[in-house]
């Protein structure tokens, strides 16, 4: 059987950074690990003292779920920065579960970390590669690729493939009247209702600028052409609210083909945009397509 002295020694080696917490909600213990990542003492980081390391940025959520999981005697696992001797802040993830006694009586809490940067950093980064964040949909490069298999998968399989081509109407005008912070705020919007109406495996990328460019998986024309509708609608009936300026009144135009004969992708979007245009000719606020 473990000694207390053989437990204390595998604890304090271990290469988690392990701490404990009381029935009070307050740390009393961290192993040797979690100081000398810290570069602070036992006495710095007893009691919450350990949270003046954490980015101020995710203190707040940080403390929220450790106290919310501690009175609810639940384990959690959380990502958070927390800062090292050197200065530079480190993602943790932290990983925690509630202690009971040999009586089955809840006794407070112990956790274990490990420096997860590499992980969280590249994951950000294929993040960036992927996503327009002003939008919050995928970018122009991305939504390519995954429409390409798309295409392919539907064109394999004789599966029915829509693809819309969605241009915000007199946009630049928002702009030059407004400012670009009410353009952005157009743009977050318009995207928002486009959401609305799209399924889990559909593809919205942001085009370039004010267009948009969706894939909408086992749609055939008819169907398209119904929820392209839905959009259109959904933009033209309501007013967008911003701060300092009379709310607006917009309207989208719509470009659709749905998959025929298509040998490409590019030829599949490229008539899909020509409808666009057709749209935006015969007036705006339209869908047009086949």
């Amino acid at each position: 059987m473990m000694t207390k002295e053989q437990y204390r020694l595998i604890v304090e080696s271990s290469p988690n950074m392990i701490w404990r917490a009381d029935m009070s909600t307050a740390c009393d213990y961290f192993n040797k690990t979690w100081l000398d990542f810290t570069g602070r003492t036992h006495a710095d980081e007893k009691g919450f003292g350990w949270a003046t390391g954490v980015h101020p940025d995710d203190l707040d959520r940080c403390v929220k779920i450790y106290l919310d999981h501690f009175h609810a005697r639940q384990p959690f696992e959380m990502d958070y920065r927390l800062k090292r001797h050197d200065g530079e802040y480190r993602w943790i993830n932290d990983r925690g579960v509630p202690v009971y006694d040999h009586f089955g009586t809840f006794v407070g809490f112990i956790g274990s970390c490990m420096d997860v940067t590499e992980k969280i950093e590249g994951r950000l980064m294929m993040n960036m590669a992927q996503n327009d964040f002003l939008c919050n949909t995928y970018n122009r490069q991305y939504a390519f690729q995954l429409l390409e298999t798309l295409f392919k998968h539907s064109r394999d399989r004789e599966d029915a493939l829509c693809v819309l081509m969605i241009d915000i109407d007199d946009f630049k005008a928002i702009n030059d009247r407004h400012g670009h912070a009410a353009g952005d705020a157009v743009l977050k919007w318009v995207v928002g209702l486009i959401k609305d109406e799209l399924g889990s495996r559909d593809i919205l990328g942001r085009y370039g600028g004010d267009e948009f460019v969706v894939g909408l998986a086992n749609t055939d024309a008819k169907s398209g052409m119904f929820l392209a509708r839905k959009i259109q609608q959904a933009v033209a009936i309501k007013e967008l609210a911003i701060t300092g300026i009379v709310p607006l009144r917009l309207t989208v135009s719509i470009g659709l083909k749905s998959l025929d004969l298509e040998a490409s992708l590019e030829e599949l979007v490229g008539t899909a945009d020509k409808n666009l245009y057709l749209a935006k000719k015969e007036g705006k606020n339209l869908v047009r397509g086949s």
